[in-house]
């Protein structure tokens, strides 16, 4: 045995690692670097090329969706519109004045969203009826109202639209949007929740359970709708011209075939890229809300 003076030497000494195994240590480390700094390089490739196969897939479903709606129109369009939109139209024509119209018109898109009922033909016939001036007018008055009624008939529900609410963490999130900040703000969420896939009659009920304001609530809401506004006026005229042509026994001409064809598609365009942003811009102004 030795002695305790040089066994606490022996404590107090350090033990040398062996060369071979400094050098084994030190190659495994640089050789998870490298292969860190390989996975990070090819990481932003990785994920370019995953967006180009979404971007494609979404083109491919776009062009079947496009051929399949083209080939509707073809076939079933000039039947559907025979049948059923031309009757109509002339049934309208013939039995009511455009006072009467126009008033059935604002009655069904004033008071048709309060019981969860669409409104859409309404607008498309007084787009049909009255064009884009005076179709713009009644639609409008019409939605100030059908939106207005279920803000206040909402507010006796309070606290059971919120609860049904809470099934829908996701959406419930963004419609609180609505009613955080200042009137600004409120505004600017309204608009967007307007613009956006949310479903109109859904939030004409769902916005009470947020604190938003009468007057942003209402002034957001009559910006965001004024391009479906447009969109159903600019539906219905193409309707009645459709409807014109095939109860003269013709189709469309090459000159309406095309100008409708242009027209339609920057209408859908338009749409679907004003939804895009709005969709976008309310995931931003979800960040913004949870940072502060």
């Amino acid at each position: 045995m030795g002695s305790p003076g040089s066994a606490n030497g022996r404590r107090g000494e350090y033990v040398r690692i062996p060369e071979e195994v400094e050098v084994a240590v030190k190659g495994e480390a640089d050789a998870a670097t490298a292969v860190k700094a390989a996975a990070s390089a090819e990481c932003p490739r990785v994920l370019r090329w995953r967006a180009i196969r979404w971007w494609a897939k979404i083109a491919v479903l776009g062009i079947f969706l496009a051929g399949a709606g083209a080939a509707a129109v073809v076939f079933l369009g000039p039947l559907v519109i025979k049948k059923v939109v031309a009757p109509i139209l002339y049934w309208e024509s013939t039995t009511f004045s455009r006072p009467a119209i126009a008033l059935i018109c604002f009655g069904a898109i004033a008071l048709f969203p309060s019981v969860l009922l669409p409104s859409s033909p309404f607008m498309w016939l007084a787009g049909m009826t009255f064009g884009y001036l005076y179709g713009f007018l009644i639609i409008q008055a019409g939605m100030s109202i059908g939106m207005s009624l279920p803000y206040f008939i909402g507010s006796a529900f309070h606290c059971r639209i919120h609860r049904w609410l809470e099934k829908w963490p996701k959406k419930a999130a963004f419609v609180r949007l609505a009613g955080e900040g200042d009137w600004h703000h409120q505004f600017r969420a309204v608009a967007l929740l307007r613009i956006s896939p949310f479903p109109y009659i859904v939030f004409n009920y769902a916005s009470v359970a947020t604190n938003v304001k009468y007057c942003p609530y209402i002034a957001g809401s009559m910006a965001g709708t004024i391009h479906e506004t447009f969109l159903a006026i600019y539906s219905g005229k193409l309707l009645q011209s459709l409807a014109v042509a095939t109860s003269k026994g013709s189709f469309l001409s090459v000159d309406q075939i095309i100008y409708n064809g242009i027209g339609f598609t920057i209408a859908a365009a338009s749409t679907a890229a004003i939804t895009i942003y709005a969709k976008k811009a309310l995931q931003k102004l979800q960040a913004e809300e949870e940072i502060f």
